[in-house]
């Protein structure tokens, strides 16, 4: 595996950051995108230690011309990507009324956003050869919303939708799109989205934590071994199969056990 080229957003932290570090450790060459110079830089020089070449693009994903003139030099120096993993997430949950439009405008921007132009910068290129592996990073909310998370279950529908209209058009190119998505993962995004932590339903606690590490394990097997949607661990496999059975059970249960309006509110 070794000898190929990965595009992986979201690589300054958590999930992202832990899928780069493991394709660096198989040998590829990992372009490390995110907003953020420094923990880029920092999660390079791990790489570099295993014996990779990494990149580092500091740039937001969500500028297509900023991801334009990025896909033209990683052409240029590198090639086509063989994979991209789009792993940037961002948004906090809160209620509609409460979500002003510039939460709602950053919630878009990534997951779905970042997606999009990073994806479609390279697929002109991946399907002219004829092969490619391109994997969203969603959320369960994708599939069952959950009360209190307004943008934030707006911005991975959309992912969602962006993944399965690429799983039309690209049929028959060669090219993959797989959705993955987890239970929660020990990344910084609770502690710097307060109050995120205590909305989850509580059927969703019945799914283990995760580490990034172990999100990252099953997004490279998910590189290996292309599907179109991937849930782990088992017991979300379980729930979503319960929402596809029973849709109106599987809401009425999450809303019951999830966020509850304050008093008067």
């Amino acid at each position: 595996m070794s000898g190929q080229l990965a595009v992986v957003t979201g690589a300054s932290s958590g999930i992202g950051a832990a899928t780069a570090e493991a394709l660096g450790a198989r040998g590829w060459t990992v372009v490390l995108v995110a907003r953020r110079q420094a923990p880029l830089d920092a999660l390079a020089i791990r790489i570099a230690a295993v014996g990779a070449d990494p990149v580092v693009a500091a740039l937001d994903a969500a500028d297509p011309d900023t991801v334009a003139a990025m896909a033209d030099g990683i052409r240029a120096e590198h090639g086509v990507p063989d994979v991209i993993v789009n792993a940037a997430g961002v948004g906090g949950w809160r209620w509609p009324e409460d979500t002003t439009p510039a939460e709602m405008e950053n919630s878009l921007d990534a997951p779905f956003r970042a997606a999009f132009h990073v994806t479609q910068a390279f697929l002109g290129d991946m399907i002219a050869r004829g092969s490619g592996r391109i994997v969203h990073v969603g959320s369960p909310a994708a599939i069952q919303p959950w009360p209190g998370a307004t943008a934030y279950t707006i911005s991975r529908w959309a992912l969602r939708g962006y993944h399965e209209a690429l799983r039309q058009d690209l049929a028959g190119t060669g090219v993959t799109t797989s959705h993955v998505a987890f239970t929660e993962v020990t990344t910084p995004y609770f502690d710097t989205n307060p109050g995120a932590r205590e909305r989850r339903p509580w059927l969703g606690r019945l799914a283990r934590t995760l580490t990034p590490a172990e999100t990252a394990e099953v997004i490279l097997r998910t590189i290996d071994r292309p599907r179109p949607q991937v849930l782990h661990p088992a017991m979300l496999r379980v729930l979503v199969v319960v929402h596809r059975m029973a849709p109106g059970v599987a809401t009425w249960f999450v809303r019951i056990t999830g966020a509850k309006r304050a008093v008067g509110s």
